[in-house]
Parts: C-alpha cells; sequence; structure tokens
C-alpha cells in the first residue's frame, strides 16, 4: 500500500477560501491536519516562516508549500493535484484492491 503524504492547511475560523481549501480536500477523501492560526501569532509565524506568504490558507503537501485555495484549485483543474496526493492510482490497481 502507497504511503500517502502529509497534508496540512494553515487556516483561521472566518477565512471562506481557508474552508474552500478544507472542503476540496475532504471531497477528495484526503486526510488533512487543519491548523488555525487565528489566534496563535507562534503558530502564524511557523506559518510564515515555511511558507514565505502571511495570508491563509497556506496548504503543504508533506513540507512543500503549495500555496493557497486558488493555487490549489489551479493545481486540481490541470490534473496535477491528484498526484501530489497520491491519487493518480492507473484503472489496473482501482480494480486490484
Amino acid at each position: 500500500m502507497p504511503v500517502l503524504p502529509v497534508v496540512r492547511v494553515y487556516t483561521t475560523p472566518w477565512c471562506g477560501y481557508c474552508s474552500a481549501a478544507c472542503k476540496l480536500l475532504s471531497q477528495k477523501g484526503v486526510q488533512y491536519e487543519e491548523i488555525d492560526v487565528g489566534s496563535d501569532s507562534n503558530l502564524r509565524r511557523e506559518m510564515t516562516e515555511l511558507s514565505g506568504r502571511r495570508t491563509v490558507p497556506q496548504i503543504f503537501i508533506d513540507t512543500q508549500p503549495i500555496g493557497g485555495y486558488d493555487d490549489m484549485a489551479a493545481l486540481d483543474a490541470s490534473g496535477k493535484l491528484d498526484a501530489m496526493l497520491g491519487l493518480d492510482k492507473s484503472a489496473s490497481e482501482r480494480s486490484n484492491e
């Protein structure tokens, strides 16, 4: 069984784009860790240091920052997101499950 990547999403409770990012991941059946930076300056600083950005959401697949919701949606539209998430099984692999 392949090892799936660790997905982390830095969010705030009042962010619509954060909700959209989490919804997209959930629709794909991806487990992710949601890290609320809304009231924790240390977590926000960590997010900024890791991503180079201050806005939320900031999404990471393993240690790779992929950006915010718009960036993730663009990866999804181009067909690249599933591969990054380990969801790009061939039809033969699916039929063997």
